[in-house]
């Protein structure tokens, strides 16, 4: 009888072979090649449980915290989503979205949907995208670092930004106040960017996730009474300016394929596509 792929919680012994099998696709991999490069595969340092399927090389790794995310190599991908399927269900869910390279995703979601099941959301279609160069249109010279005294003028536009993505408002839990955390932290760390006109907040975006060879910009936003005249295009292309200046050398986002108007202001912009991500949302 054939035995089902098992999959197992990894730790710093396991560093190496995660680097390698990330080192695949640094840009769809991106989330979690940076926390490992910031922490390593501990679970206590990650914060959550990184499982991994395959013994010396990996197969297929899968972060377990928040959002559930799994990287897996190619041909690899149903054995993954038994084992991680398997191991989530007995786990129970934890995770608020489950998101990543769509290969790994879908078939996942398909193990796991009858005991995680229905989702609030099904995005099975987002577009990767990336650009390794100069934009191809002007960057917006107004666009700049948040300064941490603006917090309180930026974090409306986020959570505008984040209820009008994803269909819930982050303050639902804990009154906002972990997200209001990451967003500081953010700003912090130089990855938050605004163009800011008399404490009005006209385009504002981040750099969520950052590993030696990517970076991934979330939360882009226009408000909604400045749409149609550009600004997202020239934001986005200020915030890839300085992104590849400063932090990585590509730099890339996600985006829903029914955001036609999104997906014509980024190729504007110069990003390709270079993969698809899934995401399912509970």
């Amino acid at each position: 009888m054939l035995r089902a792929p098992l999959a197992r919680v990894l730790d710093e012994r396991d560093e190496a072979a995660v680097v390698r099998l990330l080192a695949d696709d640094p840009v769809g991999a991106c989330v979690v090649a940076g926390r490992v490069e910031a922490v390593g595969t501990s679970p206590r340092a990650l914060g959550a449980p990184l499982w991994g399927l395959g013994d010396g090389e990996l197969d297929a790794v899968c972060l377990a915290g928040a959002n559930l995310i799994p990287i897996v190599r190619a041909g690899a991908e149903q054995a993954a989503a038994i084992a991680f399927g398997d191991r989530a269900r007995r786990a129970g869910r934890r995770c608020s979205t489950i998101v990543g390279p769509a290969e790994a995703v879908t078939p996942l979601w398909e193990r796991l949907a009858p005991a995680w099941g229905p989702a609030r959301d099904l995005r099975p279609r987002q577009p990767l995208l990336a650009i390794d160069g100069a934009p191809g249109l002007p960057a917006e010279p107004r666009v700049r670092p948040v300064r941490p005294a603006e917090l309180d003028t930026v974090l409306p536009a986020a959570v505008a930004m984040f209820t009008e993505e994803v269909g819930v408002s982050p303050l639902r839990i804990d009154g906002g106040a972990s997200y209001r955390a990451r967003l500081a932290e953010l700003i912090a760390a130089g990855r938050a960017l605004a163009w800011i006109e008399r404490g009005e907040v006209l385009f504002k975006a981040e750099i969520g996730a950052v590993s030696r060879a990517a970076c991934q910009i979330q939360g882009v936003w226009v408000a909604p009474e400045h749409r149609g005249r550009g600004i997202g295009a020239a934001g986005t292309a200020a915030v890839v300016e300085y992104a590849r200046s400063c932090i990585a050398p590509v730099v890339s986002l996600y985006v829903n394929d029914y955001n036609t108007a999104a997906r014509a202001s980024y190729r504007r912009v110069g990003f390709r596509e270079v993969g698809r991500y899934a995401s399912v949302l509970f």
